[in-house]
């Protein structure tokens, strides 16, 4: 069965569906789309592995996830429908800002989306352990959309950034940027108090050099 996008223009008024594969070819086309990123109680980020089968970046990191709306949902519906469905969790979701971006992948396609961030938190022990006490059944589970997945924390993904940024995903780092320069950090601190950690300048110019690294034409922007 088919599975659609939502089309849209530079300022996010939708402008018809087309299917999602159409949209990932090398030019690509505009369509909505967002990136999840999920904290637990320390502060730590929930990255997942994309799997071998995905078109585009297989096998690279990501955020905790990424996907699409659907006709009719908000971003944070979004959000919160497609945790469940790719890493079996259930996590409520907060819309921060949206931005554009237009990256290729090789020569097989690319990515031409206008994006939201959406931040969650695992706020206990036990929710956030959950997914690594079950690792195993749940890489099984979610074969198809996931290969691994691993808690980070700022220092580890700054190294990272740093020496294995081929590795990540460019929107992952673009969401992680705008994070960092989020015009009302208090905001962010009063839903989650520990994106804080993720937002100093250090890391803020390690994100910038990953994306020119990623993107050397420039060609991403926050949506207002």
């Amino acid at each position: 069965m088919d599975e659609y996008v939502i089309l849209v223009d530079e300022n996010d008024n939708p402008i018809g569906k087309e299917e999602k594969v159409k949209c990932h070819l090398p030019n690509g086309k505009l369509h909505r789309a967002f990136t999840a990123l999920i904290f637990d109680y320390s502060g730590r980020l929930l990255l997942t592995k994309r799997s071998g089968s995905k078109m585009l970046w297989p096998k690279y990191w990501d955020g905790s996830i990424a996907s699409h709306p659907r006709e009719g949902e908000e971003y944070d519906q979004a959000g919160e429908r497609r945790i469940p469905e790719e890493i079996g969790v259930s996590c409520e979701m907060v819309k921060l800002n949206k931005f554009e971006y237009h990256v290729p992948y090789k020569d097989i396609g690319s990515e031409n989306e206008i994006c939201a961030t959406l931040i969650g938190k695992m706020g206990n022990y036990e929710s956030s352990h959950e997914l690594g006490d079950q690792r195993s059944r749940t890489l099984e589970r979610f074969a198809d959309e996931i290969s691994d997945i691993k808690w980070i924390n700022p220092d580890e993904l700054k190294k990272e950034l740093e020496e294995n940024k081929d590795e990540y995903c460019p929107w992952m780092v673009i969401a992680l940027y705008f994070l960092a320069t989020y015009p009302n950090p208090s905001t962010i601190e009063k839903y989650n108090p520990y994106c804080k950690k993720w937002v100093s300048d250090d890391l803020k110019h390690v994100y910038e050099n990953a994306i020119k690294h990623y993107i050397p034409d420039n060609n991403w922007r926050l949506v207002p």
